[in-house]
């Protein structure tokens, strides 16, 4: 098979969870050589990651703003490159497309649940794009994966799909997400971002389905009661955002107890989980969860939703709570900072939970898929 793969977002330097997502889904299939793969990108995308082999062609297609490139350039493409079948991997894909398609539809938030829409301006011009696209797309795909069961019947049912057509292929755990015991590398990472000995991690981010506002409740009731020992190391979120929901919140006396560390590059993040006492990811909605693998396939204790995909994921490797509360987030926080012997009950169900979850068995069901969609003449 010749296949096209759509991974515009891999232009991005700061790359987030659909973007790891592709990049580790492109590598693992690279190695079945039988097949060609085209990866289609935006000029001057980050190719750091991406396969160097004969069987992967990499095409760097222009076409301004992204639903033009994609509903224009992108068919174009294919035409030229003598494409068998189309892969979309985020969520969205040409109305017109000349050849079998595979949409993988990582969620349907942006249909569902107004509630959690808001962040950036970004953020809320893709979910305005996701309205427009995908209710038109889903009946033109010979298949549609997701990421979780819980996602899947999600789809199917808003959407009144045919279940046969909807596929779970879960995501995985990248390889560097290990347990590193290089001291130098630890320290040097641990200098760099000014991080404690001992930290509570959390993954912060604008979009309010993870949950900041929350987390930062539950940390408050822990200030006012006098039982918050360690310092919360937050990532990816901006001082003037952090300021605004303290007040918000009539929380401004937490800010000594944390720390901003802006967005940590995916290869230091290993790092930065080895060295976390806790790891936080309470949110509201996801269709998976990547971060709770990560953390878990560093060794590092994991508190998640108890909604959603997240048990899915999490299985009985995990401390789960209910997200929905502060109380509930702050007790979960108070019962891991208290009790090191159930940390480390769930940093070995952890480790052993995140190595089911490898890229090769994705890549696997894949090809399975890409096999299925092309009609048999």
């Amino acid at each position: 098979m010749r296949i096209g793969i759509e991974a515009q977002r891999l232009l991005r330097p700061r790359k987030h969870g659909m973007d790891i997502v592709a990049q580790e889904t492109i590598q693992a299939l690279a190695i079945h050589e039988q097949h060609e793969f085209v990866i289609f990108v935006k000029p001057n995308s980050d190719r750091a990651g991406l396969p160097n082999t004969p069987n992967v062609e990499i095409v760097e297609l222009s076409g301004g703003p992204y639903p033009i490139w994609e509903q224009y350039s992108l068919p174009k493409a294919i035409k030229q490159y003598g494409i068998d079948l189309l892969h979309c991997t985020a969520s969205t894909a040409p109305l017109h497309c000349p050849v079998p398609l595979v949409l993988t539809l990582h969620d349907i938030i942006f249909l569902e649940n107004r509630s959690l829409r808001g962040g950036s301006w970004y953020q809320q011009a893709g979910n305005q794009y996701r309205r427009w696209n995908v209710p038109r797309i889903v009946t033109n795909c010979e298949r549609i994966i997701t990421v979780s069961e819980f996602e899947r019947k999600r789809i199917i049912n808003h959407l009144h799909l045919n279940p046969e057509q909807v596929i779970t292929i879960g995501n995985a755990v990248s390889k560097q997400f290990r347990l590193i015991a290089d001291s130098s590398q630890l320290a040097s990472i641990r200098a760099l971002y000014k991080l404690p000995k001992e930290f509570i991690f959390f993954l912060g981010n604008t979009d309010p389905k993870k949950n900041v506002r929350g987390v930062l409740k539950a940390l408050l009731m822990l200030k006012h009661k006098g039982q918050l020992s360690l310092p919360i190391v937050i990532s990816n979120f901006s001082s003037t955002s952090l300021n605004d929901l303290l007040i918000q919140i009539d929380g401004q006396t937490l800010i000594d107890d944390i720390i901003l560390c802006g967005y940590i590059p995916n290869y230091t993040l290993p790092l930065v989980y080895n060295m976390a006492t806790i790891f936080l990811c309470p949110s509201l909605r996801e269709s998976f969860g990547l971060p709770i693998l990560e953390a878990m396939a560093c060794g590092t204790p994991v508190l998640t939703a108890s909604t959603s995909s997240m048990p899915e994921v999490a299985g009985e490797a995990a401390l789960l709570v209910d997200p929905g509360s502060s109380e509930a987030i702050m007790m979960g926080i108070d019962q891991l900072i208290k009790q090191p012997f159930l940390r480390a009950s769930l940093r070995r169900k952890g480790l052993q939970r995140a190595a089911s979850f490898t890229w090769e068995a994705t890549a696997d069901k894949l090809l399975a898929v890409y096999a299925d969609s092309i009609p048999r003449h």
